[in-house]
């Protein structure tokens, strides 16, 4: 039964937010008092917040679907919805966040750490909110949005001080049990060790927490074994230990050529070359083991590494690796003025983005992108054609209606406003947003004609008025 996990597939949704409401205050001689629809509701988010006691991502394996409440409905006489109640989703420290193209969204580090996966929608507007000097009495309200759903990959890397690389079997179960009050599952077979385990340290006045990485082999950077799954946690430690079996059964392989494979493999996945190396010889309460630590000890310090001989059963030379570790990892907490903190990714908007993108697909066809535009798609209730008309208003307010324009549109091509899975499609009709001097065809804008001459501009106009009182009169009543 699996019972430590360290990457999952998340799947969160955030709740929608609640309808806007589109009603008219009524009282005893007052049967038309005014809008009073209340607003919706937001709708919660989704958020992950770094809990300490939280130490695997195993509930999110067998419960990868979390979704968070809906906001409600706003109501007459201004009452406005409640809103959804946010979901908070515990996650170990040192969890990774990553989209599904493997994009790095926040690094979260430290009790307490929040970031949000997924945004709830907005709570509709409703009418008593739309009203203005020019739409006292609007008859309709906006939609609530729907709230942000979306793929994450959660990624654990184990916050630990030291960790202990080696080949299977290389007795770092063992010195982890020995060194702190970890109780991992030790056999003398390869691949004891399926999870990482942690323990803490205690080492005079420094306390440290130490990892017991799975075993490497070669080709664990590609995928062998169970390697690539685990070197991951190896990223946050101070310092590396690596932990060299001198009493090997195996004919074929020594102490010196393990630790240049396992150094092959940390170097082929990348980002720990200057972490500080130490040397463990394990098993020298072996007769044939201390022998042969004798023998490599001298090479091993040639190549600048400092070398400690222990024996985990015989609790040999335990308490100076121990206290070696703490000083090196006290002098590595010293050098850092302040903690790792949380990374979150921020894209900002550029200075000179207009919100959206008008783009040609096709003869006759284009499309709307943008935030603002695809939002207020979302909002507007379809069904009813002020709500339409008000939608309208907002993109031609917006630009869009220029930037089709600019983009070579005419009257009655197509126009889809959002993705392509998801969009919109109407047939566009330019608004008259300028006044009766706009009545003609797409393209004959008068605007951007030269200007006339003063007598021909009274001309024109004393023409207009003479058309009106001519069908104010065919049309007078006797």
């Amino acid at each position: 039964m699996t019972t430590f996990v360290d990457r999952v597939e998340l799947h969160v949704a955030a709740g929608n937010g609640g309808h806007g409401c589109a009603s008219v205050h009524r009282e005893k001689f007052k049967p038309l008092g005014g809008p009073d629809g209340g607003n919706g509701g937001r709708g919660g988010d989704v958020i992950l917040v770094v809990d300490q006691d939280v130490t695997t991502l195993l509930d999110y394996h067998h419960h990868p679907h979390r979704k968070a409440t809906n906001g409600q409905p706003g109501a007459g006489d201004n009452r406005e919805g409640k809103n959804g109640k946010d979901l908070v989703l515990p996650v170990p420290d040192g969890t990774v966040v990553l989209d599904g193209n493997g994009e790095v969204l926040a690094d979260l580090i430290g009790q307490g750490t929040t970031f949000v996966a997924g945004q709830g929608g907005r709570g509709g507007l409703g009418n008593a909110a739309l009203a203005s000097a020019r739409r006292k009495a609007p008859g309709f309200a906006l939609l609530g949005e729907p709230g942000e759903a979306r793929d994450i990959v959660l990624e654990l890397k184990t916050v630990a001080d030291v960790a202990l690389v080696g080949y299977p079997s290389a007795g770092k179960s063992s010195l982890i049990s020995v060194l702190s009050a970890a109780k991992p599952k030790i056999a003398d077979y390869p691949f004891t060790t399926l999870v990482p385990n942690l323990g803490v340290v205690t080492a005079g006045s420094t306390v440290y927490t130490i990892a017991d990485v799975p075993g490497l082999i070669p080709g664990a950077s590609q995928g062998k074994g169970l390697g690539l799954e685990f070197l991951r946690h190896v990223e946050r430690c101070e310092v590396l230990v690596h932990i060299l079996d001198t009493a090997a059964l195996e004919s074929d392989r020594d102490p010196v050529s393990d630790l240049d494979l396992i150094e092959e493999e940390l170097a082929q996945y990348g980002g720990l070359e200057n972490r500080p190396r130490v040397v463990v010889l394990n098993k020298v309460d072996i007769p044939d083991g201390k022998d042969l630590a004798d023998m490599i000890r001298p090479d091993l310090e040639e190549r600048g590494y400092r070398v400690f001989e222990v024996s985990a059963v015989a609790h040999l030379g335990l308490k100076e690796l121990s206290y070696a570790l703490a000083d090196i990892v006290a002098t590595a907490r010293a050098a850092k003025p302040v903690q790792e903190a949380t990374r979150i990714v921020i894209r900002p908007q550029a200075v000179d983005d207009a919100g959206f993108t008008v783009t040609e697909e096709g003869e006759h066809f284009y499309r709307v992108r943008g935030e603002k535009p695809e939002r207020w798609v979302r909002q507007t209730d379809f069904n009813n054609d002020e709500a339409v008309g008000y939608l309208a208003d907002r993109l031609s307010r917006l630009g869009v209606e220029d930037a089709l324009l600019k983009a070579g549109a005419r009257a009655m091509d197509g126009v889809a406003i959002g993705p392509e899975d998801n969009a919109v499609v109407f047939d566009w009709e330019p608004t008259m947003a300028a006044g009766a001097e706009m009545l003609g065809r797409r393209g004959e804008d008068h605007r951007l004609e030269a200007p006339r001459p003063a007598a021909q501009r009274r001309r024109d106009r004393d023409a207009e008025r003479d058309e009106v009182s001519e069908e104010y009169e065919r049309f007078r009543p006797f």
